[in-house]
């Protein structure tokens, strides 16, 4: 079983751990992120549709893009999900077993393993440069990245538990990722007094790093273990949706 992860926008500084790998398509944000450190202040917080305060951060992160000191990905990570997995406090175990299973979807790396190798940056999907063909960033990866990750799940047991967001799958032919990989999409919702169920973002992120952090304590192997995953009163609930949907409910 592989598994899909977004990236966050909000990263550390640094951490105490050191990467071990070097990311797969690394030339190749090498060549992203040269460009955006030749923008003005003003192109870059246009291309990234921020403020001047974050644009002046980013600019000086990509001015020392090749210098700064690198973080293995999944520990350089600090939004809501990577809150809710603490990849700080995983053993080594855990981690070694992330390598083998864990893709994180990034539009400046494309796809990083866990322990590869990233420095700070922001990056969005729409954003157009000279290296993309002046194609929005997504579309730029989706035939590099398509391949990739339908080989390394095929060459596992064929199966993609999908953790990530809608977003991020516009790095790939999505439809094709479809057609030739299982995909299992868990949902979390929240019940409300009426008996309705209803997703709540900050809710659903949080699930989605601690979902991963239980499959990577426990070496998960097949998608039917994720019914013994529950968090912030988040159960399974056998009764709703079906195998590759499962779900999982807080009860008001």
């Amino acid at each position: 079983m592989q598994i899909l992860l977004a990236n966050a926008k909000i990263m550390f500084g640094k951490t105490d751990r050191k990467p071990l790998s070097t990311p797969l398509f690394q030339t190749i944000a090498d060549m992203l992120a040269a460009e955006m450190a030749k923008m003005d202040m003003e192109d870059l917080a246009r291309q990234l549709d921020c403020s001047k305060k974050i644009a002046t951060e980013n600019w000086i992160r990509y001015q020392n893009f090749v210098v700064a000191e690198k973080m293995p990905a999944l520990l350089a990570y600090n939004g809501q999900a990577y809150k809710h997995l603490c990849a700080a406090t995983l053993s080594e175990e855990a981690l070694e077993y992330a390598q083998k299973h864990l893709w994180i979807t990034c539009f400046l790396y494309g796809l990083l393993r866990p322990m590869d190798a990233v420095v700070p940056y922001r990056m969005e999907h729409y954003v157009s440069l000279e290296t993309t063909n002046d194609k929005p960033i997504n579309h730029f990866w989706r035939d590099k990245l398509t391949d990739v990750l339908i080989a390394s799940v095929q060459a596992d047991d064929g199966i993609l538990l999908h953790l990530s967001t809608e977003e991020y799958e516009h790095l790939f032919d999505w439809k094709r990722v479809c057609k030739e990989v299982t995909i299992v999409q868990p949902h979390f919702y929240i019940r409300q007094k009426d008996g309705s169920l209803k997703t709540q973002a900050v809710w659903a992120k949080s699930c989605r790093g601690a979902m991963v952090r239980f499959i990577l304590n426990n070496r998960l192997v097949t998608p039917e273990e994720l019914s013994g995953f529950s968090y912030e009163c988040f159960e399974f609930a056998p009764q709703l949706g079906d195998t590759t949907v499962p779900h999982f409910v807080r009860e008001a």
